[in-house]
């Protein structure tokens, strides 16, 4: 089941457990963990419980221009934490959150605005 995030400016977003992520990719838990740890998904423990925001999957994988951006926020010194609410909130200079942006194929303006963050 997921869980929904209070506190955060991303609370209205619906996020998956370990065992949501394992059936919305349809993969092992071993393979979920190798895409965490490879930057292809990322989540946060600010209830207790690993969890990845639902809009990181796209038709049962990860957005494929996440991993690319999450490396350029980590690379910018953002935490999990920080870079998921960079993510999800509006940015003024693209008029719409990243995700948004990024799900509309925008990755290099996205990337563009990341890397002058460092």
């Amino acid at each position: 089941m997921s869980e929904n995030v209070a506190g955060t400016p991303a609370a209205a977003i619906e996020w998956l457990t370990m065992p949501d992520l394992v059936e919305a990719l349809d993969v092992p838990l071993g393979r979920v963990r190798r895409l965490i740890d490879e930057h292809y998904l990322v989540g946060s423990r600010r209830t207790g419980v690993f969890a990845v925001p639902a809009i990181f999957i796209v038709d049962g994988h990860p957005l494929s221009s996440l991993r690319g951006t999450v490396i350029a926020l980590q690379d910018a010194g953002f935490s999990d934490d920080e870079l998921i609410d960079w993510l999800l909130e509006e940015e003024e200079t693209l008029g719409r959150s990243p995700i948004e942006a990024l799900l509309a194929g925008h990755k290099s303006e996205v990337r563009r605005i990341a890397r002058t963050l460092a």
